[in-house]
């Protein structure tokens, strides 16, 4: 490995990535656990990071310093899970410096003609950052563990006809237990989240009160996940867990609720609002505005009258 590299290695397959590493061979082509204790070179002089063509699921023991939610600071020493989905680009500085632990790689070739060969896109957590790893509690890292030491049996057993079923099962049974904490993060992290709640509540606001709409459209989630400095997905799942409505209905109540001041304090039309609040047709204001409210923007004024 080089130092200086413009661009991230993309690493194909887990042999290569092993090989990179200063490890050994995987035992089996298409999934292995790698102990970072093992790793003999520094992984900095990956240089701009890298990319997997497969999935990693990293336990890390130590952070070091301060991780970041959204706009704000908060220290964690207890370790946790972080999640990459094929195609991502990690960094090799901020992903595996200064802290030990394991990495389950999988294929997705190895799940393709089983159930979580699909369904593994119903767990979001592949598409959140680092800063949103997943962080376990003593009870929950045994768990988490006892998963991880039933793969690396299955691995160290002879391959056979069954092999690929169970290993296929334990990483199910990893992403159905990580989805389950998850639920518990998002509540035991509550105050966290609520203070992205409010940022993000008083960021809307602040936008259907200028002109901006009019100039630049509709906010969009990514607009308001960049805003708060979180992922798309983690936002949604988090807003998801806590309010029961998504990124999108949020952005849609605010919405509305300007719709409702305009039409009852202005003499506007309702094409006149339509565009100001960022629409390109009224048409869509008027069916979204009915969804919502079950009447149209022009029944709403005649209320009023």
């Amino acid at each position: 490995m080089k130092n200086g590299n413009p661009e991230p290695v993309i690493f194909k397959s887990i042999s290569a990535l092993l090989k990179a590493l200063g490890l050994p061979k995987p035992m089996h082509p298409m999934v292995a656990l790698v102990n970072y204790k093992d790793i003999k070179v520094d992984t900095t002089e990956l240089g701009m990071g890298y990319v997997l063509n497969f999935y990693k699921i990293s336990f890390k023991e130590h952070f070091a310093g301060q991780i970041r939610y959204g706009q704000g600071h908060y220290d964690f020493e207890e370790g946790g899970l972080s999640f990459t989905a094929p195609h991502q680009v990690i960094s090799a500085a901020a992903e595996e410096k200064d802290y030990s632990g394991h990495t389950l790689l999988f294929h997705p070739d190895f799940i393709r003609n089983y159930p979580l060969g699909k369904n593994i896109l119903k767990y979001g957590f592949f598409s959140y950052s680092v800063a949103e790893a997943l962080y376990l509690s003593d009870k929950e890292k045994k768990v988490i563990f006892s998963v991880f030491d039933n793969i690396a049996m299955e691995l160290d057993t002879n391959i056979d006809h069954f092999s690929q079923d169970v290993l296929v099962s334990q990483i199910e049974v990893l992403l159905n237990y990580s989805n389950r904490f998850y639920s518990r993060q998002f509540i035991t992290r509550k105050i966290v989240h609520n203070d992205l709640v409010t940022a993000m509540e008083a960021y809307l606001v602040a936008i259907f009160t200028t002109d901006k709409p009019l100039i630049e459209g509709l906010p969009t989630v990514q607009d308001v996940a960049e805003h708060l400095k979180v992922s798309p997905r983690y936002l949604n799942d988090m807003l998801r867990s806590l309010t029961g409505q998504t990124t999108q209905q949020h952005i849609h109540h605010k919405l509305i609720e300007k719709a409702k001041e305009i039409l009852s304090t202005s003499n506007l039309t309702v094409a006149e609002i339509a565009y100001n609040l960022g629409f390109e047709q009224p048409q869509s204001f008027n069916r979204l505005f009915k969804n919502k409210v079950k009447v149209t923007p022009l029944e709403f004024r005649q209320s009023f009258n």
